[in-house]
């Protein structure tokens, strides 16, 4: 890549993208490990609202954000890009087989440089990337 020495890269330009690419392959490696299909997906738009990371799993979907910082403002501001696919199924949805396509957001979280899980609000918290 051209760099010299690890110094170089973490005060790179890069360093942010080389952050987030472990970040997702710590996070894809520990669900191969356990034997499972990584249920993961990303987000980005026309209006270039990205979220880095999106866990589906059993009609719940968590929001990850990636940071290379140790708590980074305006980390989960894309996070409500979500809110229009949270319905909750009515009854109908039950018999009419679509209860499934519903979805619930859950907790969100931001993988970082902080050094113990703190919370943002009530559904979102810094992780620190150590825990992963």
């Amino acid at each position: 890549m051209g760099w010299g020495s690890v110094i170089v890269l973490e005060n790179g330009a890069m360093s942010g993208a080389f952050f987030e690419t472990w970040v997702v392959a710590e996070i894809y490696k520990s669900y191969l490990n356990a034997g499972k299909r990584p249920p993961l997906y990303f987000y980005r738009d026309s209006n270039k609202k990205e979220i880095d990371l999106i866990i589906s799993k059993d009609g719940t979907v968590n929001p990850i954000g990636i940071k290379k910082g140790t708590a980074p403002k305006d980390a989960i501001k894309n996070f409500s890009v979500l809110k229009p696919i949270e319905v909750e199924p009515s009854e109908e949805d039950y018999f009419t087989g679509t209860a499934h396509l519903k979805l619930k957001i859950g907790e969100g979280a931001v993988v970082c440089l902080a050094s113990d899980v703190i919370p943002i609000d009530q559904m979102n918290r810094y992780i620190p990337a150590w825990l992963i």
